[in-house]
């Protein structure tokens, strides 16, 4: 194989991990990236904003601008824009899972994922876009979940330590032993082992939540029918 092809090969594996990196795994982790991209540009508005008040506050009390006054200012909003606007998101690091709040712990845990994924084997991959997916599924539940209740404290647990733990450990693993078998079992295998164990264990997770909630609106329902309609199920006599 020439030069030339070994860098073209090269370069087309960059592009490929590259593509990798920014392919979402679930909704939640797009829905924070937006966030963060709507406040950015509301501080560039908002500052904007006030430079051009300011600008015409000038203009109307002091002096016209001019042509060099619009100039300077059409350079000032540039550098508001830029200055307000290159804020990068803050990528979570594996140390601010465990304390991330409860109602961003599904998309923080997404994004971290998403970052480690193209360094995964492909089965590996699968699964942790399959993990996304159950992350997307317990996202609403822990909107409204007491944050100090023993199950809050499980599911941050399971995904905000378990699951970055066990996809780090195997980083940890120098590349040329991660196909060699330790005590019967390659990491390989190890790590596609536990994906699927921390896939199910999730989705159990949001389920057993989301159960919860229908047996309070089953609960609500069936007092609303004995308030209203009586015990026996029967419209209550108004005459």
């Amino acid at each position: 194989m020439s030069e030339v092809d070994k860098v073209r090969i090269s370069a087309a594996s960059a592009i490929e991990r590259s593509r990798e990196r920014r392919r979402p795994i679930g909704t939640k982790s797009v829905a924070l990236r937006r966030q963060h991209l709507y406040k950015k540009l509301g501080r560039v508005l908002i500052a904007g904003g006030i430079v051009l008040l300011g600008a015409a506050v000038f203009g109307a009390l002091i002096q016209p601008l001019g042509f060099t006054g619009l100039l300077a200012l059409f350079i000032l909003l540039i550098g508001v824009a830029v200055l307000f606007g290159r804020t990068p998101f803050p990528e979570p690091r594996q140390a601010d899972l465990p304390k991330v709040d409860l109602k961003q712990l599904a998309g923080r845990t997404e994004i971290w994922l998403e970052a480690q994924r193209p360094a995964l084997p492909a089965p590996a991959r699968q699964l942790v876009d399959g993990i996304g997916v159950q992350l997307d599924l317990l996202a609403p539940q822990l909107q409204t979940l007491d944050a100090a209740s023993p199950a809050a404290a499980n599911i941050r647990k399971l995904v905000g330590e378990d699951l970055p733990e066990l996809v780090a450990g195997y980083q940890r693993i120098p590349a040329g032993l991660r196909t060699e078998a330790h005590a019967g079992r390659t990491p390989d295998d190890t790590l596609v082992g536990g994906l699927k164990m921390l896939e199910s264990e999730i989705g159990n997770a949001a389920r057993n939540l989301a159960a919860g909630e229908l047996d309070k609106l089953a609960t609500r329902e069936r007092y609303l029918q004995l308030k209203y309609q009586g015990i026996d199920g029967e419209d209550t006599p108004t005459g």
